[in-house]
């Protein structure tokens, strides 16, 4: 008879595979090739992970919906650039309108709101751009 004192935590709460599906066995599986080097690399994640197996760390990594793949990180870059990008557009039509208020004594209200709103905004698109980058 085997006692849960006599269990280690490791074995209570944590195991190395995934649990045994509830309806039997797994129908699908997937074979993927790695390199040499990509293999060392998947066993010191799945090590650190908690040491699980490398088709656990490659299945719970891939389910988890705040893991991005390369392309949508890419693509959200390129989202927040172009954004960035037309403030800077911005930024220079606002500064041609200031010119030409300076030159004719006229600056209308709603500009100056513009302004302040564009001001306060930058920062924190090239904030969460350098984030997105990994910056």
């Amino acid at each position: 008879m085997v006692h849960i004192s006599d269990l280690s935590p490791r074995r209570l709460f944590a195991r190395k595979r995934r649990e045994n599906a509830p309806d039997g066995a797994r129908e699908k599986y997937y074979r993927v090739y790695v390199t040499a080097e990509e293999d060392a690399q998947l066993q010191a994640r799945a090590a650190v992970a908690g040491d699980i197996t490398v088709p656990r760390l490659l299945f719970e990594s891939a389910m988890n919906a705040q893991v991005r793949t390369d392309a949508e990180w890419k693509s959200a870059v390129a989202e927040l650039m172009q954004v960035r990008a037309d403030l800077g557009r911005m930024s220079s039509n606002l500064n041609q309108l200031a010119k030409f208020a300076n030159t004719e004594g006229q600056f209308p209200a709603q500009v100056e709101e513009f302004r302040v709103l564009f001001v306060a905004l930058v920062p924190q698109i090239s904030a969460a751009c350098r984030a997105v980058a990994g910056q």
